[in-house]
């Protein structure tokens, strides 16, 4: 497996000396929340900004993975709301994913925007099978992959389960379209067990480390990396595992990933049994 992290943990802008702290801590690659870097991810956002951010990060010995939290500043965005949406929709993913291969990414993992309420979940189905299988023409020939994230009911109530997931990916039928996984979903949808882990497997392309409220891995007692550890190990995953933690400390942000850093290698890589307890504090242009 492969490590990386969220640059939710760093400072707005995300600084590059803080790249250069994230490389110490034996991670390799950074999972990118497009609103943190730039005001909007969308409108202005120039092919010139994109190389001098994708070279930052290159330069602190890191790689762009992917990217996540689409549409934190277009909230208007998503499924389920009406024909312009959709269209807007289907232009701003197009778009992130231009922005994902510019940046030398590959997956882009698919949260929000997504709350089908009064919409029959066959109905709901049947629109993103569509919405994704005309996303897909638009998107196929610049290498990324979109994931529909799997979130527990607190987070959505449209592709809950893994298997929802899955079942969706074998609608669509398209390399273009995978699976992706949520440590803290796992757990909130009592899913963390060999079964979902197998069913998951020939289509799962990234993985996300985090606790419920995104804190400090270990911290809430719910996640036993441990246990997640041997699952992923048991279906010979070797892509990413990336840690999604907020920022904690906005004067000392590395300190407190530096923390999950730890619990993530102790895991994942080195063994599987539990790592010790952490401690309390240690003009749109891009074509």
């Amino acid at each position: 497996m492969k490590f990386s992290t969220s640059n939710i943990a760093l400072s707005p802008g995300c600084p590059i000396a803080e790249f250069e702290q994230v490389a110490k801590l034996g991670l390799s690659g950074l999972e990118v929340a497009p609103s943190r870097v730039w005001k909007n991810s969308w409108n202005g956002l120039t092919a010139g900004a994109v190389e001098t951010f994708k070279n930052e990060v290159e330069s602190a010995g890191l790689s762009v993975i992917g990217l996540h939290s689409l549409f934190f500043d277009q909230p208007e965005l998503g499924l389920f709301q009406g024909t312009e949406a959709r269209a807007r929709t289907l232009d701003f993913m197009e778009h992130l994913s231009k922005l994902c291969r510019d940046l030398g990414g590959k997956t882009l993992i698919y949260g929000g925007g997504r709350w089908r309420r009064d919409l029959p979940l066959e109905d709901a189905l049947t629109e993103s099978v569509d919405f994704f299988g005309e996303l897909i023409q638009r998107i196929e020939s610049h290498n990324t992959v979109y994931c529909f994230e799997p979130l527990g009911p607190s987070g959505s109530d449209f592709i809950n389960s893994v298997n929802d997931s899955v079942r969706l990916v074998k609608s669509v039928g398209h390399p273009s379209l995978r699976v992706q996984l949520d440590a803290k979903a796992l757990v909130e949808n009592d899913e963390m067990n060999v079964e979902i882990f197998k069913a998951a497997a020939p289509y799962l392309v990234h993985v996300h480390v985090n606790e419920p409220d995104l804190g400090i891995l270990g911290t809430s007692g719910r996640v036993d990396n441990a246990e997640m550890s041997n699952l992923l190990k048991n279906i010979g995953y070797q892509g990413y595992v990336s840690i999604e933690q907020r920022l904690l400390n906005p004067e000392q942000p590395i300190e407190d990933l530096a923390e999950s850093a730890r619990v993530l290698l102790a895991n994942y890589k080195t063994s599987t049994s539990a790592a010790p307890s952490p401690s309390k504090r240690l003009n749109h242009n891009i074509d």
